[in-house]
């Protein structure tokens, strides 16, 4: 597991950024963390790693948001209003990880059986400092992230 702190969103997107850009196309990154903790804002950076500058937003009511640039799409999960396997099943998730294109998924732990067991998983830890966070990344050992 890598440890890595961030003192605001754009150290938090910073940090999303270059894992963006170090994974191969087709990886899964669970992003678990309470209300708040930045998950959005490490999407946004995770996604802009990917080569694609788009707005990113959370996709709550939506469920899914796409974003796609030159043969590379992402697509942004938000699991917080899953709560059942039928839930699950209604999103086509299954169909998204057979898709062979890069999924990054907030609240992940509300689908923590249906991960694959080769995701990249991303806990974000809100602290006492209102901007402070310490962004835990487990399933990347081998990558190389530098976000200075």
């Amino acid at each position: 597991m890598k440890t890595i702190e961030s003192f605001g969103a754009d150290e938090t997107k910073a940090i999303g950024f270059a894992l963006g850009a170090a994974l191969p196309k087709g990886s899964v990154v669970a992003l678990f963390g309470d209300l708040g903790a930045g998950k959005t804002a490490f999407t946004s950076g995770f996604v802009k790693g990917r080569g694609i500058n788009a707005h990113v937003s959370s996709p709550t009511f939506a469920l899914v948001n796409e974003y796609s640039s030159e043969g590379e799409t992402v697509y942004h999960f938000d699991m917080y209003r899953i709560t059942s396997w039928d839930d699950l099943y209604s999103t086509g998730f299954s169909d998204y990880l057979d898709a062979g294109q890069t999924l990054i998924i907030e609240w992940s732990e509300n689908i923590e059986n249906a991960l694959p067991d080769d995701c990249v998983r991303v806990n974000i830890i809100k602290t006492a400092e209102e901007t402070h966070r310490i962004i835990e990344l487990t399933g990347c050992d081998d990558i190389e992230i530098a976000c200075d």
